[in-house]
């Protein structure tokens, strides 16, 4: 098509007398100047397979750490959670977990008193969560793998009991998911879980804070 348009152009500068064009060339005649071919080259396309994730709504699992608990250090604690999620920003989740608190640095001074039986020193907490992807995305490992993921935030409330007694308690904190397949995901989490106790004579404000790993499905 460009020759094609060449040649008119050639010929129409001849027909309109402007021979100074083709003095340099040597000739008058459009027919017999060189034109270059026309080359068009076409990209090569990688092919891109993409994984294709399922459309479940519901995630439960399992999750185990460290939580510190203010005044009776820190101990292992394991639980179970179960989300929904609302839309693809929004989620509810529940969470239970349960760890046994240690000794205070008063009983270890004192040489063997105690504030709470060993019974009692069995902490159980359970909260309603909502939580937010603030940060949603891909994680790379390599240059052949990719997975979905993203930063969250939570906060909630619930009840912790120990000591014989059942605390209101409200937490916050954020995870990470990594999504594995389209039923796996892996969860990084840091919460505290804030309540109120008068356990050691003066009513004060508790920080309690929890560091944890898990793993969940979709289903």
């Amino acid at each position: 098509m460009e020759s094609r348009i060449q040649h008119i152009f050639l010929t129409m500068l001849l027909v309109l007398g402007t021979p100074g064009v083709f003095a340099a060339s040597g000739s008058t005649d459009p027919d017999e100047l060189e034109l270059e071919p026309l080359v068009v080259r076409e990209l090569a396309r990688r092919k891109v397979e993409v994984n294709k994730l399922d459309q479940e709504n519901f995630e439960i699992g399992v999750l185990g750490g460290l939580m510190s608990v203010e005044d009776f250090g820190s101990n292992v604690v394991v639980g179970a959670r179960i989300a929904y999620h609302v839309t693809e920003d929004f989620f509810v989740e529940g969470q239970y977990g349960k760890t046994t608190l240690g000794q205070t640095s008063f009983e270890r001074l004192s040489g063997g008193a105690q504030i709470l039986t060993d019974d009692e020193r069995d902490m159980t907490y359970y909260n309603v969560s909502v939580g937010y992807n603030i940060f949603p995305g891909e994680s790379f490992l390599g240059r052949n793998l990719t997975f979905k993921g993203g930063l969250y935030v939570v906060a909630g409330v619930g009840s912790t009991s120990f000591g014989g007694d059942d605390r209101f308690t409200i937490n916050a904190g954020v995870g990470y998911r990594l999504i594995a397949t389209d039923w796996l995901a892996f969860h990084i989490d840091v919460r505290d879980h804030i309540f109120e106790t008068d356990l050691l004579g003066t009513l004060e404000t508790k920080h309690n804070i929890e560091f944890s790993g898990g793993l969940t499905f979709f289903f």
